[in-house]
């Protein structure tokens, strides 16, 4: 289904809700990626306009332009009709705008009332800070909030659905005119939701304008009035919510044509290659960053783990690099326990990880293209009194041939590589070590659509040739046309598994969070039966 175009004559409704904050022309562009492309986005007062799109889309970057955090590299913000710079976020406070993001910024060691006042306490006398109206203020708002909440509690004593709570008792007390909420009910329950939605409504009857961000697309549907969808930085639709489906808003985030992915090439799968059984691991504070995962993987099979921000994904890959020593559960490689407890006894037993973060994690920016290459296999080369640089270079060679990095010597500096030839070298450091299962954690972050393409078509081959691959993404037609099985997370927890063929809207809703989860044992039924 294409989206409606967007109706040129105001209705009703929009006349209704007048434009509080325009943006025009809108671009950000960061060292290496374009965060927005020429962006035109309206608030409307006394309404809530839901923004959404996949990971990546430029939604946080967009409302941390309007909440005065980021600068904008290229466009016009106007409030009221008249021009504004928001260079802080207290000149965006000033023009009546307050946000909630999705990371917390609260200060756990202090109570309700001092984090929903930081900065902005009421003095008494011009002197000192009015307590006691501090405290008032605060619980009249936990009232509001129907929370049972007292204003002196130490804020690290509250469970996250509460401290979630009192972040948006904070933007209320600003007396905000237009309120974002970036992922609001990620942390709470269901009775809070509802608390939630019924403050939103009260908000909308005095003039708020509300900007909504979030994944749970029946949850928009419901609250929203207006819609905005944004891929790759760019708008995709615009319009009343009146008459829109998830169908509608699944087509506007992932387009209706397939960027340029590999054919998968034809092979069998082998047996069984890597097992992960109850994988656990607590996070601080309480509760669980990864929760009883259990999944599989043969040889020639490429395994996407898809899920949004704070899903647990990269944590679930860290865990199988003996990243975290906190975590309990067993793993499997080749039906033979791994019992290493660190990184390099992992890759010793043939797993091998490609970074999220290649420059952070994955590359040392000073070394050479041929010292970055071989870094993690340097006991191939190594006697026991040198290294044999003779070796060394010609292997890397081998790799950078194979890898088709682009690169007039190995001895340059890795830093002058595009990402694209970067994350070539990074994969082909993990290669070297001759790893039986790849992990990937965001494989085609930050490169170009030529380089990705190059990747995609690298995982076929390396799958073809049996290497198992499991890889994490937030980009959704990624894991849709790369992977042979999907698995989905949420919360931490297994979500959904799905074969290659499912659709958008399914792996979409399975990686909602707050839904029932399925038990986390996901195993590849052929590989244990």
């Amino acid at each position: 289904m294409t989206p409606a175009p967007d109706a040129m004559t105001p209705t009703p409704k929009e006349e209704a809700h007048p434009v509080g904050l325009t943006i025009r022309g809108a671009s950000k562009v960061y060292p290496g990626t374009v965060a927005l492309k020429n962006v035109d986005f309206d608030i409307r007062m006394g309404a809530v306009n839901v923004l959404v799109g996949e990971n990546g889309a430029g939604k946080s970057t967009l409302m941390k332009v309007i909440a005065g955090v980021e600068p904008l590299t290229e466009g016009e913000i106007t409030v009221a009709g008249r021009p504004v710079v928001f260079r802080t976020k207290d000149d965006a406070a000033a023009n009546g705008i307050g946000i909630v993001f999705q990371e917390l910024n609260l200060f756990p060691e202090m109570s309700v009332s001092e984090n929903v006042f930081m900065a902005r306490e009421p003095l008494r006398f011009g002197i000192d800070i009015d307590r006691d109206r501090v405290e008032e203020r605060t619980r009249l708002l936990m009232h509001r909030l129907e929370q049972d909440i007292d204003p002196n509690t130490t804020l690290g004593h509250l469970r996250i659905g509460q401290q979630q709570i009192v972040e948006i008792a904070k933007a209320l007390a600003q007396d905000a005119k237009i309120l974002i909420l970036d992922e609001p009910t990620s942390a709470l329950s269901a009775t809070e939701v509802e608390v939630l939605f019924r403050i939103i409504d009260e908000l909308k009857v005095q003039g708020v304008g509300i900007v909504y961000i979030s994944h749970r697309l029946d949850e928009l549907i419901r609250i929203g009035d207006y819609i905005t969808v944004l891929r790759d930085g760019e708008i995709t639709g615009s319009r009343p919510m009146q008459g829109v489906d998830i169908p509608w808003i699944v087509q506007a985030m992932i387009g209706g044509e397939s960027k340029d992915f590999s054919q998968s090439l034809s092979h069998e799968f082998g047996a069984e290659v890597f097992r992960a059984e109850d994988i656990t691991l607590p996070k601080l504070g309480g509760g669980f960053m990864v929760e009883h995962m259990s999944l599989s993987v043969r040889a020639g099979e490429i395994l996407g783990l898809y899920g949004l921000m704070g899903a647990g994904r990269s944590e679930f890959l860290e865990c199988i690099m003996a990243q975290h020593p906190e975590a309990s559960g067993r793993f499997f490689v080749e039906g033979e326990e791994m019992r290493e407890k660190h990184v390099a006894g992992r890759i010793a037993r043939g797993i091998a990880l490609v970074p999220e973060d290649r420059k952070r994690d994955g590359l040392v920016q000073i070394m050479s293209v041929r010292e970055n290459i071989t870094l993690s296999s340097l006991a191939q080369f190594t006697t026991i009194f040198n290294l044999s640089l003779r070796k060394e270079a010609a292997r890397a060679l081998e790799f950078i041939k194979r890898m088709t990095v682009k690169v007039a010597s190995p001895d340059n500096p890795i830093s002058s590589l595009s990402g694209g030839n970067q994350q070539k070298v990074v994969i082909g450091k993990a290669l070297m070590t001759g790893p039986k299962l790849l992990l990937m954690d965001e494989p085609s972050r930050g490169i170009d659509i030529g380089a990705k393409a190059e990747i995609y078509h690298k995982m076929r081959t390396l799958a073809a040739e049996g290497i198992g691959i499991l890889f994490v993404t937030s980009d959704l037609e990624e894991v849709l046309a790369l992977s042979d099985r999907i698995i989905v997370m949420a919360d931490g927890r297994i979500s959904g598994e799905f074969d290659s063929g499912a659709k958008a809207a399914d792996v979409i809703a399975a990686a909602s969070p707050g839904k029932t989860r399925n038990p986390g044992n996901i195993m590849n039924k052929e590989a244990v039966s």
